[in-house]
């Protein structure tokens, strides 16, 4: 069943101090110390235009959750224009990028860019049967999932996905990684 989060979610209070001795400069510091796949994060807006836009965004934070049913999890931003659009799209796609497909991490990770048009316009990609969205071609692996479930956590929400398909698995090579800050790739 497809859970949704309140409308606005609750903003972190100042007044609250984090933990003793954890500063956000000293979390950011250890955190990038652990190694991550990078993927992207794609959906189709129906209601954005006559024949809607594509919207992507890079992400580190991704995992699978269960084998029983076929359940992953990304991690948003809390406001981002991805978060707000997968609490209206239900179904969205993943596509787990190569370590040659740093260029398009790079280009999907760019902050306050007005739209995302122009960002897959010399990509190439096929559309998802399920979702709709664009599915990196030279893709590790695709994924077109459905939203389960939305849990505020901080500044961030947690979305829960069923994988709905499975496509594009690569027949070689090594997967993008992000570590202590940048893109590279296993050696």
């Amino acid at each position: 069943m497809l859970q949704k989060t309140p409308a606005s979610p609750p903003v972190s209070d100042p007044a609250i101090p984090h933990a003793e001795g954890v500063s956000n400069d000293e979390f950011r510091a250890a955190m990038s110390r652990l190694a991550s796949g990078v993927v992207l994060v794609t959906a189709h807006d129906p209601d954005d235009g006559p024949r809607g836009e594509d919207v992507g965004m890079t992400a580190t934070a991704f995992m699978s959750v269960s084998l029983d049913p076929p359940l992953v999890l990304v991690s948003l931003r809390n406001g981002s224009r991805m978060d707000d659009l997968l609490a209206e799209v239900p179904v969205w796609a993943v596509s787990m990028l190569a370590e040659n497909q740093r260029h398009i991490a790079g280009r999907f990770a760019m902050k306050n860019r007005v739209s995302d048009r122009l960002l897959f316009a010399d990509l190439p990609y096929t559309r998802g049967e399920e979702s709709g969205a664009p599915l990196m071609g030279g893709a590790l692996a695709a994924l077109e999932c459905l939203t389960e479930s939305r849990v505020v956590a901080g500044d961030h929400t947690l979305v829960v996905g069923r994988v709905l398909t499975v496509g594009a698995l690569a027949p070689a090579g090594g997967p993008l990684t992000y570590y202590q800050g940048k893109y590279r790739h296993l050696s």
